[in-house]
């Protein structure tokens, strides 16, 4: 009978640590990336990134598949798998982090909060903090970030014939919409 006490209670336990912790998924978040550059701007963009943030605790996750990213041209978007992705041997990027301020979650409204953790992409991992728009409404959370990343910070090579005819930082915006499941 103590037994099924214990496990009654642990049953209890475990169902209530699950609601209060909420793990919300976007399976469709969108990622952009832009350059500018004297010789020719680039711009991408994918449309299934893979976005996950955890209530309360505030931690974040993100994991995008190099290959997803889709130019206007595809002799570009070739050479950004081929030549400086290297996207077969580096099929993904990776974010973890941690929102700096993870109650706001709780509440209402929209606010601004950094979140800080690392990158991996193309083989290196880099601690990056972003600032991020964060909109909570009873149905949905939304959250936007624009950020920089520097190229040969992780080892993108560009060659020299081309190296002053693209940025050597890349303007990174991403959006996701997570649907509340509470």
């Amino acid at each position: 009978m103590k037994k099924l006490l214990l496990l009654s209670m642990a049953i209890v336990l475990a169902q209530s640590s699950a609601k209060a912790q909420s793990r919300l998924i976007d399976r469709s978040g969108t990622v952009r990336f832009y350059s500018s550059a004297p010789m020719e701007d680039i711009e991408a963009t994918n449309n299934s990134a893979l976005g996950i943030v955890e209530i309360p605790s505030g931690k974040a996750a993100v994991s995008i598949l190099i290959k997803g990213f889709k130019f206007e041209k595809a002799l570009m978007q070739e050479h950004f798998n081929e030549n400086y992705m290297e996207s077969d041997k580096y099929p993904k990027a990776t974010f973890s982090g941690q929102i700096t301020d993870p109650s706001m979650l709780t509440k209402l409204g929209s606010f601004q909060t950094e979140i800080q953790g690392q990158m991996t992409l193309h083989g290196v991992t880099k601690d990056l903090t972003m600032l991020c728009q964060f909109n909570v409404s009873e149905k949905e959370i939304t959250v936007k970030s624009t950020f920089n990343l520097v190229v040969a910070d992780y080892d993108i090579e560009i060659p020299k014939l081309v190296r002053n005819n693209i940025a050597k930082e890349v303007e990174v915006t991403a959006n996701f919409k997570f649907q509340r499941n509470d």
